[in-house]
């Protein structure tokens, strides 16, 4: 996984899949939502994304009152967050 960041804008190429991934993502916002209340998150190619990442992202939006916005770049990752109910709370879609 390649995580890139520019101003409120996190780009994540590749699979979330690891322990190591989490923590990057997790280091990254951490240091964003001190700067910034909007985030916007790229998730170019990923098939899905590991529970405690989606956890991590509830906390952003449900305890820090950070406004995310997600752009999924994978058919399969959509609808998994569709299933999940978790679309309109991560403010997510299509790129």
């Amino acid at each position: 996984m390649e995580l890139s960041s520019a101003s409120n804008h996190v780009t994540i190429k590749g699979n979330i899949k690891t322990i190591s991934d989490f923590q990057n993502i997790k280091n990254c916002l951490d240091d964003l939502k001190t700067k910034h209340n909007n985030i916007v998150i790229s998730i170019i190619d990923s098939l899905s994304i590991t529970s405690s990442v989606i956890g991590y992202f509830s906390k952003l939006v449900l305890k820090d009152a950070v406004n995310l916005s997600l752009k999924i770049g994978n058919s399969q990752l959509m609808n998994l967050l569709d299933d999940l109910q978790l679309s309109s709370t991560f403010n997510a879609s299509k790129m």
